[in-house]
Parts: C-alpha cells; sequence; structure tokens
C-alpha cells in the first residue's frame, strides 16, 4: 500500500473528489463506500448525507486505491507543523522533568543538615535511648584512647625535634615549651584526635547504618514503632560530642609528655624548662577553645557519617564507597570548622609567648 504525505488545508476524497472547506461544522456526503459508511454508523444505498461536529485540524486525507482489493484507502498525512512542535516541546519538557534527580551530593548535604536539626530537637526534648548512648560512648570514647594517645605521642615527638632544633639556634630553649603547648593545645591535639576519631568511628558509623540501609532494618525499625533518628542517630552525635573532649585534653597531656622528654633525653634541654615555659604561655582560655573545637569535630564526624550511612544505595558495593566518602567528607569538614574556629578565637597580635623569653 502507497503513502505519500503533503500538507494542505483542504480534505480530499479519491473518487470523487469533493472539496470541504475548514469550518466548525463539516459536511461530508458519502456516495456508495460501503467501508466507509459502515465504519460511521450509516446505511448501504442510496447518497446520504448528514452533518456532525468535529474539530477541525490542518490536515489533508487522501484516498489511493489498494492493490489487493481495488477499494479506496484513506489516509491521514501529518497535522499541522506547530501543533507538532508545541506537542513535541510539551512532552520532551514532561519526560525531562519526570526523569530529572538532583545531584546525590545535593540531597546528601541537605540531609546532613536535616538530621542535625532533628537530633537538636529530640535532644532538648529529651527524646534520647539512653542505653544505645551509654552503648556508643564507651565505644567512642574508652575504646579509641590506645590509638589516639599513640598518635599524639609521636606527633609531639615529631614536632620537638623541629623545634628544638631552630630555638636552640637562636638561643630561645626557654621558648620550646611555651611554643609546643600552644601548638598542642590550640591546633595540633583537636585536629589529630578528630582525624583518628573520623577514620575509627566515622568510617564504622557510615558502615554499620548503610548495611542497615540496603538491607532494610531502618525500615523495620519503623514498623515496630521505633523512629531511626531517637534510636541510631541521637545516641551516636550526643557520645562523639561529649567523647572528643576527654579524648582532646588526654592528647594534649600525652604530647607535651613525649615532648619534653625527648628534649630531656636526646637535646638536653631539662624538663622543668619545657612545662615552666608551657605553664607561662598558656591561659584557660587556650584548653577551652580546644574543647569547643573538638566537641564541633565531633558533631561533624557523627551528623556525617550518620547521613551517608542513612542514605546509602546499591548492596555492597554502596556501602563501602558511602563509608569512604563519609571519611572523606569529614575531614574535609574538620579542617574547614577548624580554620573558621581559629579565625574566631584568636584574631589581633598575641602576646603569650613574651613571659617565656
Amino acid at each position: 500500500m502507497q503513502t505519500a504525505t503533503h500538507l494542505h488545508s483542504y480534505l480530499y476524497f479519491s473518487n470523487r473528489r469533493r472539496a470541504i472547506k475548514q469550518d466548525a461544522w463539516m459536511k461530508m456526503e458519502t456516495s456508495n463506500l460501503s467501508q466507509l459508511a459502515g465504519r460511521l454508523g450509516f446505511t448501504q444505498g442510496a447518497r446520504k448525507s448528514s452533518e456532525f461536529l468535529i474539530p477541525i485540524r490542518e490536515t489533508k486525507l487522501f484516498a489511493i486505491p489498494n492493490s489487493d482489493d481495488g477499494h479506496p484507502s484513506v489516509f491521514v498525512s501529518k497535522e499541522n507543523t506547530k501543533t507538532n512542535t508545541n506537542n513535541a516541546l510539551d512532552s520532551e519538557a514532561g519526560t525531562f522533568l519526570s526523569k530529572w534527580s538532583p545531584p546525590r551530593y545535593l540531597w546528601r548535604g541537605l540531609s546532613v543538615l536535616i538530621l542535625a536539626g532533628q537530633v537538636i530537637i529530640r535532644t532538648l526534648k529529651g527524646k534520647v535511648h539512653w542505653r544505645n548512648t551509654l552503648q556508643q560512648l564507651e565505644r567512642v570514647g574508652p575504646r579509641s584512647v590506645g590509638v589516639c594517645l599513640l598518635t599524639s605521642a609521636f606527633v609531639g615527638m615529631a614536632f620537638t625535634i623541629q623545634f628544638v632544633r631552630e630555638f636552640t639556634r637562636l638561643g630561645l630553649n626557654r621558648s620550646i615549651g611555651g611554643v609546643l603547648a600552644l601548638a598542642f593545645s590550640r591546633e595540633l591535639s583537636p585536629v589529630v584526635t578528630s582525624i583518628v576519631v573520623a577514620g575509627r568511628i566515622g568510617s564504622a558509623f557510615a558502615a554499620e547504618l548503610g548495611t542497615m540501609q540496603v538491607s532494610e532494618q531502618t525500615d523495620t525499625l519503623r514498623v515496630l514503632g521505633a523512629d531511626p533518628v531517637d534510636y541510631l542517630i541521637t545516641p551516636r552525635v550526643i557520645a562523639s560530642c561529649v567523647a572528643l573532649p576527654f579524648l582532646t585534653l588526654m592528647c594534649f597531656a600525652l604530647g607535651m609528655a613525649s615532648s619534653a622528654l625527648l628534649a630531656d633525653g636526646v637535646y638536653g634541654i631539662s624538663i622543668n624548662i619545657i612545662l615552666d615555659s608551657a605553664q607561662r604561655a598558656l591561659k584557660s582560655w587556650d584548653i577551652i577553645s580546644a574543647m569547643i573545637k573538638s566537641q564541633v569535630f565531633g558533631a561533624i564526624i557523627s551528623i556525617v557519617s550518620c547521613a551517608w550511612g542513612v542514605t546509602t544505595m546499591g548492596g555492597a558495593k554502596g556501602v563501602g564507597e558511602s563509608t569512604t566518602s563519609a571519611v572523606v567528607i569529614s575531614l574535609v569538614g574538620i579542617f574547614i570548622a577548624d580554620f573558621a574556629l581559629s579565625y574566631c578565637f584568636f584574631q589581633g597580635a598575641g602576646d603569650a609567648l613574651k613571659k617565656c623569653v
């Protein structure tokens, strides 16, 4: 069967070429076209005319004899180009909007803010699962002491080597303890402790919650009437915020002790000189600022890790990707927050080392 497509503003039939103009009412005459009359519901016989209301579009109808049976076949070629263009644009826009979804990093970032708000509200309302909180506190605090202290001791000794070598040449042996104390209290202790906790605890939070998410255990908690935020996330955030300041204080003490021992045993600088210099340089605000920083870092680690865990998709592979991404984002957040807090806490010229010279 042959087909052809042409645009025209009139309607044609094959055997009798009758033109019917466009109008709201269209009159169609049929003459012994049995098949067409049967489809339209007319009786066979003489010529009949009827009129009915149909919407008119700029189309062309034409009939071509069928090669099989010789009867004419009616074809509709094409609708108006403007109508097709508008319909195509509408369908494409609808398809694009239905298939579009926000980038994963965007809705994960929003989930961090939402979780932070939910944790704050539930904590203020007292909706805390205390048994689970104590379990997480033991996990974040006592079980992380060893690796944090070991890391802090070696970091302290590494910085002591650099400070002692340079300050001895300048004849500023009495300033070494003060410089080490300020460096440890303001920056090194909270940052190093948070990095260790992010690698150890943050990865564990993300992996646990990610596994629960892909295995639908969080949905089971909702079915049982327990809110996953109250039962899983809030205890972890509270435990991290409480445990990190104490870990920071212990790391600061051990770092200063290891530095004093190294300076006395290797470079011949007395421990009393190191400790006296540190005592003169330190102020109470230095210790308070370190604890505030560590609390903020603990909140960043726990909230980011939990948010990445509960938004995990893709089975075991997704759990691994969420764990890695949670640790990386936590470390970046720690460094950014450290800069912001240091800029707010320590402005202007300092005079802490005047008493150590």
